[in-house]
């Protein structure tokens, strides 16, 4: 190696691998495209590697590319956390926040956490994104995610808020005239059910368990869905048994609209929580947001 390369070209460099395009790695980097070029040139006779293969419509990294993206992957995070605990003297805790979250974590946020947080702290922006399936949210670039307890990735550090949780099996009162008694989970096999199609396409199988006892059941019925608030509407118009988060049926149950079932089958589960990975120093941001979610517990 003739001269050893600066930040600055390496951190360009990274841009444009993450990005696979010298436009969009400028935009990110507030530079042109032609000056980006020129610093990938100059990195490269530094080096004394060729970096990039670069065509008219494409960018990728050659085997050496690779080797040094990978290498500096890590090196740029700590980077990153380490400016971030300069960023933690600031009197304010300002800046982008981003967490990605299931439909009724979100609803239960908007309704509870983030009125009170974007008030206490209005100098941070929150990008609130809601998501059916479970992502890696540090490839995707998410601060945090939130889940129920029992999908939380177990490399990740969770904070527990909002109580427990419970799926409970619902139908409309005019759904169950003269229809077989629901006593027992294994009862359902003579009932119409509303199915959950999981992100994963996959059918959800309905879990009940009681004093020890546990049962799966797989749901038989013409109606599928994909969205936990359509299944409850669709049990209250009398279309078949529903099986959702006490939450998501909670108002047709107080409006008399649906009749809860199998009590006694359906326990509490661990709720809702934010996670984050533990391996990082927390952003400033992200801490404001978790104290304010600690008064929810």
């Amino acid at each position: 190696m003739n001269q050893k390369p600066d930040l600055s070209s390496l951190t360009a460099f990274a841009a444009i691998v993450s990005h696979a395009s010298f436009r969009k790695a400028a935009d990110e980097l507030g530079m042109s495209p032609s000056t980006l070029s020129h610093m990938m040139r100059t990195l490269e006779e530094k080096l004394g590697v060729r970096l990039l293969h670069r065509t008219t419509r494409s960018v990728s990294p050659t085997e050496a590319g690779d080797a040094l993206f990978a290498s500096l992957q890590p090196a740029l995070r700590d980077l990153d956390s380490a400016l971030a605990v300069v960023e933690d003297f600031r009197q304010h805790p300002r800046g982008n926040l981003r967490i990605n979250a299931s439909e009724i974590a979100a609803r239960y946020l908007l309704n509870h956490v983030v009125p009170r947080f974007l008030a206490r702290y209005p100098d941070i922006s929150l990008d609130l994104v809601t998501e059916g399936r479970l992502i890696d949210i540090v490839s995707e670039h998410f601060d945090a995610g939130v889940r129920l307890a029992e999908d939380v990735p177990q490399d990740m550090i969770a904070v527990p808020f909002g109580g427990n949780a419970q799926f409970v099996a619902v139908a409309a009162p005019h759904y169950l005239q003269d229809k077989t008694p629901l006593i027992v989970p294994d009862d359902l096999r003579h009932h119409q059910c509303v199915r959950f199609r999981l992100p994963s396409g996959k059918l959800y199988r309905w879990e009940f368990a009681r004093r020890g006892q546990e049962l799966t059941i797989a749901p038989q019925g013409p109606l599928m869905l994909d969205h936990l608030e359509l299944m409850a509407q669709a049990a209250a118009q009398g279309l078949g048994v529903a099986y959702v988060p006490y939450a998501v049926a909670q108002p047709y149950l107080q409006r008399g609209e649906l009749n809860l079932l199998l009590e006694e089958w359906c326990p509490e589960i661990p709720g809702m929580c934010l996670y984050y990975p533990g391996h990082r120093h927390i952003p400033a941001a992200l801490r404001a947001f978790i104290d304010t979610l600690r008064q929810f517990k």
